[in-house]
């Protein structure tokens, strides 16, 4: 009898493991399954509430959300500014709501100088590219955080994330082990390809703002720029002159099992999100089932203009 009973407990104990690793599984399969195809983009001000100042005659470009959804970061080289580009927020009270009109960060997040490609994260944190005096380059990676009720002056990465060239398009997530991977462009010297003119850009990668690696698997001879990475690690977007897009840079995406892994060999994605026009620097939600976008297609109103697209249901044509 006893016997029978460590017997029995033994075949519950392995049934049950079974169970749970059928279990991890299903789960890890319905992650994967959760993320479908993009569905047709439209002009971010075409959604009906939305402020009709999101969108001008001018630039307005480098759209990111922050994390919860709420705010909508760009920038916008439009009059009132401080000088060049400057970094402009829009809020909204839900995920469900429009836009209103974008605020000017001001001071001391802008300058005379470019101020642009904006991402914010968790902790309060704001990281852009800026290329104001005092920089290695063309412009550079500075983080700075909003705390009793004002941004701190901005710090500047560091030369083993910047460059004398000009580095674009912060992208960060965790890694599993707990490292901060941080992801971004540059057209510094003796990149991915030997330079038979000016540099390309291409995109590198920094563990815990150690020295910049060059992404393996996403980089050509071509322009390969602006990254921005599933908060998860394992899907990226961003845009690339190589050939097999329609012309001027178009948004290319690549995916991978697990956040340690090489990327997959990238995909173009296909019409209507990109056209002959320019596509430029894709971002993804906190969620990562909405992505905005800047693009000069026809149908905007000035010389770039944000768009935004959301995942299609696995099998339909609704948004996830």
């Amino acid at each position: 009898m006893f016997r029978s009973t460590k017997i029995v407990k033994r075949f519950a104990l392995a049934t049950g493991l079974m169970l749970s690793v059928a279990a991890l599984a299903f789960a890890s399969l319905a992650s994967a399954m959760r993320f479908g195809d993009w569905g047709a983009p439209v002009n971010l001000e075409s959604i009906p509430g939305t402020s009709a100042e999101l969108n001008t005659p001018f630039n307005d470009g480098c759209p990111i959300q922050d994390p919860d959804g709420l705010s909508l970061y760009m920038a916008s080289n439009r009059p009132g500014g401080l000088g060049g580009q400057d970094i402009y927020v829009a809020y909204r009270a839900s995920k469900d709501d429009p836009y209103g009109a974008p605020q000017n960060l001001g001071a001391p997040v802008n300058s005379a100088a470019d101020d642009f490609c904006p991402l914010p994260t968790r902790g309060n944190r704001l990281f852009f590219v800026s290329a104001r005096p005092g920089g290695f380059g063309a412009g550079d990676i500075y983080v700075t955080h909003f705390r009793h009720g004002r941004w701190e002056e901005p710090q500047n990465l560091g030369c083993n994330v910047n460059s004398a060239g000009g580095e674009a398009s912060p992208s960060l997530f965790e890694g599993e082990d707990g490292q901060t991977i941080l992801y971004f462009s540059s057209n510094r010297a003796d990149g991915f390809a030997p330079d038979t003119g000016a540099p390309d850009s291409d995109i590198y990668f920094s563990v815990d703002f150690g020295p910049a690696q060059l992404a393996p698997g996403l980089n050509t001879d071509s322009d390969d720029s602006r990254p921005n990475v599933r908060y998860d690690g394992r899907e990226i977007v961003f845009d690339s002159t190589r050939p097999g897009g329609f012309g001027g840079p178009d948004i290319w995406t690549a995916s991978r099992e697990d956040n340690d892994d090489t990327w997959l060999a990238p995909t173009h994605l296909d019409a209507p999100l990109n056209t002959s026009a320019s596509e430029t620097r894709a971002s993804l939600s906190g969620d990562g089932k909405t992505m905005v976008f800047g693009s000069t297609r026809p149908g905007g109103e000035g010389g770039n203009d944000i768009y935004v697209t959301m995942r299609r249901k696995q099998g339909g044509r609704k948004p996830d």
